[in-house]
C-alpha cells in the first residue's frame, strides 16, 4: 500500500531496492525467531525445534536468498507484480532488458521522449505519456501507436512487463515497429492549467491520473489495468483492444497483427 502511494505521488520515498531491504529485513528476523534465537518476553526457551518450524525457517531463509540479488538489479520475476519497478532502482549492475552491462538504471538511455511527468518505461523503452503527443511522433515517424493503459497499483500491469514484454521477440517489436504511449490511471502529478479536463457533470479533472481514466473509459470503453490498445496515426484501432495474459506468443502475434494493419492502411 505505501510503495504504490509514493509511486503515484512521486515522493520517491520506497524505491524498489529500499522495499527489499526492509524485506529482506523482516524475513531474516523471522527465520531466526522460529529457530529461537530471537525471544519476546511471554515466548519460553525453545529447547527443541519440530519439523514444521524448521520448515518454515527454511523457507523463510529461502526467500532472502532469492531477493538479496535483487539489490543489484536481479528482475526477481516471481515478485514482479508486488515489488516496485526496477525502473525506480537507483543502481542496476546488469540490464537484463537488453543483456548488455549498464552502470545506469534501466530506462536511463537518454533518447528523446516527453518526460514532463516523471516517468519511465520499463526495460528501457522509450516512449511518451500523452495520447496526442505519441500520435504527434506517430505521424513523423510513420509507425502505429502501442497504448499501455495501466497504473503505478496494477499488479497485473507489472508481471506482463517483467514476464511478457522482456521476451526478446515482444520487446524488439516495441522498441522498433512501435511509438509507445504510456497512460497511468492512477497517477497524481498535477497537470497545469491549460491541460485541465472539465467533465460533462462540471467535475474540474486537475491530476494525470483522472485525465487519462476518463480518457480511456471514453476513447477505448475500458475502466481496468492492463490494456493494450494499437492504434494508427489517427487514433484509430489497428486490433481488438488486449488485456492481461500472460501467453508471450499471443502477444507478439498480437503486435504484428497490428502492425499489418497499419501496413495495409497506409
Amino acid at each position: 500500500f505505501l510503495s504504490v502511494a509514493d509511486q503515484t505521488y512521486h515522493w520517491g520515498l520506497l524505491d524498489r531496492e529500499v522495499y527489499l531491504a526492509i524485506w529482506i529485513t523482516v524475513f531474516s528476523l523471522m527465520g531466526l525467531y522460529l529457530l529461537g534465537k530471537i525471544r519476546f518476553a511471554h515466548d519460553d526457551k525453545l529447547e527443541h525445534i519440530g519439523v514444521t518450524r524448521l520448515a518454515l525457517a527454511i523457507a523463510t531463509f529461502s526467500f532472502v536468498v532469492y531477493l538479496i540479488p535483487g539489490m543489484w538489479g536481479a528482475p526477481l520475476k516471481a515478485l514482479s507484480g508486488y515489488l516496485p519497478p526496477i525502473e525506480t532502482q537507483d543502481f542496476v549492475v546488469y540490464n537484463y532488458a537488453t543483456g548488455a552491462p549498464s552502470a545506469v538504471p534501466v530506462g536511463g538511455n537518454p533518447a528523446p521522449q516527453s518526460n514532463g511527468y516523471r516517468l519511465e518505461l520499463p526495460l528501457g523503452l522509450q516512449g511518451y505519456f500523452s495520447l496526442d503527443e505519441g500520435l504527434e511522433q506517430s505521424r513523423k515517424v510513420r509507425k502505429p501507436v502501442f497504448v499501455d493503459i495501466t497504473g503505478h497499483g496494477c499488479v497485473n500491469c507489472r508481471e506482463m512487463e517483467q514476464r511478457v514484454w522482456s521476451d526478446p521477440q515482444v520487446l524488439d517489436l516495441l522498441r522498433s515497429r512501435y511509438v509507445i504511449v504510456a497512460l497511468y490511471t492512477d497517477d497524481k502529478s498535477k497537470l497545469p492549467e491549460s491541460e485541465w479536463v472539465t467533465t460533462e457533470s462540471g467535475k474540474v479533472l486537475k491530476d494525470l491520473g483522472r485525465v487519462n481514466s476518463l480518457l480511456v473509459r471514453e476513447k477505448f470503453g475500458v475502466n481496468a489495468q492492463p490494456n493494450y490498445a494499437l492504434l494508427d496515426s489517427e487514433g484509430n484501432l489497428l486490433a481488438p483492444i488486449r488485456g492481461y495474459d500472460l501467453d508471450t506468443k499471443a502477444f507478439a502475434d498480437f503486435l504484428r497483427s497490428g502492425l499489418e494493419a497499419y501496413e495495409a492502411r497506409k
